[in-house]
């Protein structure tokens, strides 16, 4: 590696990164001391559910040198994902026939998209300045990369645990270059939360437990995606018509009027999942849900959890108040002609739906 001129080096990074998609790029060190006494904490609380991938890795994040052995830097980016105004995506979730999935996976899976431009911003950089140690990483590592980013200055931890900026809100992916290059280091900046705790009162299932504090157990999100047995029973007439994610937090935050869009096609909506109704996607065969998430981040749940879940807001339509008789007969219909060929994990999520009817009390959040 050549001597770079450091700050002509981060001009340079600031530009391209731009160039690449990238919303803005900062940078910090790998010193991650002060992070690791509350993960510990969370894993003793058993709050990662079956991610067991956080306990099993745990103590490759406490130093990302030992992901990338040299590394004394952390070039942190960010990279918006909506492209369309968030808008009325509340009132989906009253709407008992409309299936909600999370805005960032209706598109293109951004790892891989992530991935490639990072690659691409750290072979240039080689360019630029002859061979340097490098990695790059896009949430397929163990590396604390909401941390690293907040000590980049990238954002702010919300209350719900995830950054917030206050020029993007919070709907955009991290990306990180682990580096062996001295590069000029950013500061962290302030908190802008206040006293406002709206994601914690939105929560459907109480999973932020205090601010900065995430029972993922309890977490649609994790429900739909991470968990892989049956939902507990108590939680499911809470995930409502959510069936992939969940973006509550983030829609009801203040910050996120000024989410900005992206401009890459790969975060297009694909098959209409953002307007897609239950039944809808419930007639998908295992071949159409492998061919149509083709190059998404939903196909590696697998048919059977999608069917799960699908099950689950089912089951919540038959018990919606405002679902017409039709709907409830129809739903009842489809369910009970699929249930003889369903897996034992989609038929007892389906055998539950069936026993749902319109005169079931709300239930009250946990």
């Amino acid at each position: 590696m050549n001597h770079p001129d450091l700050q002509q080096l981060r001009l340079w990074l600031n530009q391209r990164s731009s160039e690449l998609g990238f919303s803005q790029l900062r940078v910090t060190d790998t010193d991650l001391s002060e992070a690791i006494p509350r993960l510990k904490q969370w894993l003793e609380k058993g709050h990662h559910g079956q991610m067991d991938y956080m306990s099993r890795h745990a103590s490759l994040r406490e130093d990302p040198a030992l992901l990338q052995p040299g590394a004394i830097r952390t070039i942190s980016v960010n990279m918006p994902y909506i492209n369309a105004p968030i808008n009325g995506e509340m009132e989906k979730l009253a709407d008992p026939e409309q299936a909600v999935i999370s805005i960032y996976a209706r598109g293109r899976d951004y790892h891989k998209v992530m991935r490639s431009r990072l690659q691409q911003l750290s072979t240039e950089m080689a360019e630029r300045i002859g061979e340097f140690g490098y990695r790059v990483f896009t949430d397929s590592a163990p590396l604390m990369e909401v941390e690293l980013a907040r000590k980049a200055g990238l954002g702010w931890r919300g209350k719900h645990t995830l950054l917030l900026n206050r020029e993007e809100g919070s709907l955009f992916f991290l990306g990180e270059i682990l580096v062996d290059v001295p590069l000029l280091v950013d500061q962290p900046i302030d908190s802008h939360c206040g006293s406002c705790q709206a994601c914690i009162d939105i929560c459907p299932t109480r999973a932020i437990t205090a601010p900065y504090e995430l029972d993922a157990r309890k977490c649609i999100s994790y429900l739909t995606i991470e968990h892989r047995d049956a939902i507990p029973l108590e939680l499911r007439p809470l995930m409502g018509n959510r069936v992939y994610g969940c973006d509550d937090c983030q829609l009801v935050c203040p910050w996120n009027k000024f989410a900005k869009q992206s401009s890459l096609p790969d975060f297009v909506e694909r098959h209409g999942l953002g307007s897609a109704t239950l039944l809808e996607l419930w007639s998908w065969s295992e071949a159409e849900f492998n061919e149509r998430h083709e190059g998404s981040p939903i196909r590696r749940i697998g048919y059977s959890r999608w069917r799960r879940n699908l099950a689950v807001a089912l089951g919540n339509a038959l018990s919606n108040p405002s679902s017409a008789d039709d709907l409830r007969n129809l739903i009842r219909h489809t369910l009970q002609e699929s249930l003889q060929n369903a897996d034992t994990l989609a038929a007892e999520h389906i055998d539950w739906a069936l026993h749902q009817t319109g005169s079931q009390t709300p239930v009250s959040p946990i």
